[in-house]
């Protein structure tokens, strides 16, 4: 499969890309790493007039202690640097354990933090080739008129499927965007819509330029668990996400979050309710595995059936929280 025709645009500074995005308006797509865009162009599930190439915006770029208000990570860091960075390793671990899940070292030297927060969702309908997407009539996200996970309904149930964002929504993650209006920040738990069309709080002209990690996160224990098909590569059919502030043997704070089992990836409601002031156990685990498989809705958007993949995020819930707990 090749690319389709395009002009590359390839600003230096972040002014210049905001510029260049506000005068293309939606008829531009962004590329960071390449490692998710550049396959789906070759799908054409895109075809657009104009790449945006922020490789060389190297401002976006680097992880940044930020004393009293925790770290910064650039948009365009790849994930083989937050994988590798130490501060991130000690402080963050929740967020360490997910991001060494990522596809291969090859592709996180390529794939970005940013790429990884935006990444479309997927479906077993959509992420084929023309050819294959035709045969089937298309679907409701790309040329069609029919949801196939849901027939009948007018709503895309294609699943949201990153690593890093249930681990950075435990750790309370914000997100710095840049648009024509200047800058604005949103809590991370505010970015993503639950649609598989919409997907994110992101107008066709802004740009998401560092992630912020709080100083109040920093040392929390954490495990992030993931199912997939193969040890390497495979996006997650299922992701748990844990992190836990203990004293004294006992939760302080706690948060937990799933990935790749909805259309955008999830806080576990009430999961603080049963960790905070007990002491972790496999019954206390148990639960939070009980709160995970409800809040996932998986339906028939991968090749591994709902049932099986429900009942992983239970069993991978448990263990994430003895994991984080241990």
């Amino acid at each position: 499969m090749s690319l389709p025709s395009f002009q590359l645009l390839r600003p230096k500074t972040l002014d210049e890309a905001v510029a260049l995005m506000a005068k293309h308006g939606g008829e531009v797509k962004i590329v960071a790493g390449g490692t998710d865009l550049l396959p789906s162009m070759k799908q054409k599930l895109f075809t657009p007039p104009y790449v945006l190439d922020l490789g060389g915006v190297r401002e976006l770029r680097g992880i940044r202690n930020l004393p009293g208000d925790g770290i910064e990570i650039g948009a365009l860091t790849t994930l083989s640097t937050v994988e590798h960075s130490a501060l991130v390793r000690k402080d963050y671990p929740v967020l360490y354990q997910a991001v060494k899940t990522v596809a291969s070292p090859v592709l996180r030297n390529m794939g970005t933090i940013g790429g990884n927060v935006c990444l479309d969702t997927r479906c077993l309908w959509y992420n084929q080739s023309l050819l294959w997407r035709k045969s089937c009539g298309f679907c409701l996200k790309k040329d069609g008129d029919l949801c196939h996970v849901a027939p009948g309904g007018k709503f895309c149930w294609a699943a949201f499927s990153g690593d890093t964002p249930p681990a950075l929504l435990c750790l309370g993650a914000e997100l710095e965007i840049a648009g024509p209006n200047g800058l604005r920040c949103t809590p991370l738990s505010e970015f993503y819509v639950n649609d598989g069309m919409v997907r994110l709080h992101l107008a066709a002209n802004e740009i998401v330029t560092r992630v912020f990690l709080p100083e109040a996160s920093a040392g929390w224990r954490g495990s992030y668990q993931k199912l997939r098909v193969r040890g390497s590569i495979d996006y997650p059919l299922a992701g748990v996400a844990v992190a836990l502030k203990m004293k004294s043997g006992r939760v302080e704070n706690a948060r937990v979050a799933i990935t790749a089992l909805n259309p955008a990836p999830f806080l576990v409601k009430d999961a603080d309710a049963h960790l905070v002031g007990a002491v972790p156990s496999e019954e206390i685990a148990e639960r939070i595995g009980e709160l995970a498989a409800r809040t996932a809705k998986p339906l028939t958007t991968s090749a591994l059936t709902p049932e099986y993949r429900r009942e992983m995020v239970r069993v991978f819930a448990k263990r994430a929280v003895m994991a984080a707990a241990n």
